[in-house]
């Protein structure tokens, strides 16, 4: 009774409840929710603690940053749940939709920032990638990784400058080469071979909004993306969505690590994924975790995580849909 007494009392606050409504929608950092909900971040730090204490929230820290997710104790998902059959009132429904547009808002500022520095860095993008690990080590642990089944219909989210089309488009039966930068789509496309016809496809989009339909591609690739990404559980939950069942999607990103320049320079949302991370999303969008290779670096090491497309049901970024 302690503990259920414990969850009423954390949620019985305006602040701790928009906190949760928000949480629902994205696991977020304690800055982000102190924008949206427009209070300094010691006093939302405070709420969270409540939170936190109650096991609504689960807490994780990344450099000089927090990140908040909805709990995933034992005996919470009746409480959780208890929002989607709730009616809210009037005055309800106009703070949870200017929390959800403060919340987009803040969001597309981050990714204006970040697409700005991948248009000023576009030529060097290739060199840059080369400072953190060695590429060739990379290419050849990911080819080992996918060698087992056919390409298929290759999807890379986030192409860059196209060197993962150069490696796998080869042996891909079509490619579909997706970035919201159109300096990158114009280095990726002096990348395609002479002889490349209706092959392939080099489309501006989003990996948060891919412009595919469900189900329709063999193999996704994301080398080096996820890190960029504000919500990357809704990243990986797109991937399964356009991902065939029994496809496969391989992700080639850092491992946890405390580079908090790589944020502040680079334009790193995420310092690196842990696997537990990963598979917990993975499992969320229907993905089965199948292989995990660690390269070390001398400053980074990079992970790479195979997952495969089951007959689960996925959540995309809005509502849901069966498999």
């Amino acid at each position: 009774m302690a503990a259920s007494l414990d969850i009423f009392r954390a949620l019985g606050d305006p602040t701790r409840l928009r906190i949760i409504h928000l949480l629902r929608a994205m696991e977020l950092a304690v800055g982000e929710i102190a924008q949206v909900v427009g209070q300094s971040q010691p006093r939302v730090s405070r709420h969270v603690r409540i939170l936190a204490e109650a096991g609504l929230v689960e807490r994780r820290k990344e450099g000089n940053w927090v990140f908040l997710r909805l709990g995933k104790g034992d005996g919470l998902a009746p409480f959780i749940a208890l929002f989607d059959h709730l009616t809210p009132s009037d005055t309800e429904k106009l703070w949870q939709q200017a929390d959800l547009a403060r919340l987009a808002a803040v969001r597309a500022d981050r990714a204006r920032a970040a697409e700005s520095y991948f248009a000023d860095h576009a030529e060097e993008w290739d060199a840059i990638r080369s400072l953190h690990v060695a590429e060739v080590q990379v290419e050849t642990a990911m080819t080992a990784l996918l060698a087992s089944a056919p390409i298929g219909h290759l999807l890379d989210v986030g192409t860059g400058t196209g060197r993962m089309v150069e490696l796998f488009g080869p042996a891909a039966r079509a490619v579909t080469a997706i970035d919201r930068s159109p300096d990158m789509l114009r280095l990726a496309r002096a990348k395609l071979p002479e002889d490349a016809g209706d092959k392939y496809a080099l489309l501006l989009g989003d990996f948060l909004d891919l412009p595919l339909e469900a189900g329709s591609v063999d193999t996704v690739v994301l080398h080096q993306v996820l890190h960029y990404a504000q919500a990357p559980e809704q990243v990986i939950a797109e991937a399964a969505r356009v991902t065939a069942l029994d496809g496969r999607v391989l992700i080639a990103d850092f491992a946890p690590h405390e580079r908090e320049e790589l944020r502040l320079r680079d334009q790193h949302a995420r310092l690196g994924f842990s696997d537990d991370q990963i598979d917990g999303w993975f499992a969320a969008a229907g993905l089965a975790l199948e292989r995990v290779e660690t390269l070390p670096g001398q400053e980074l090491t990079v992970q790479l995580w195979l997952g495969r497309r089951k007959g689960a049901r996925i959540l995309p970024i809005e509502g849901r849909i069966s498999a």
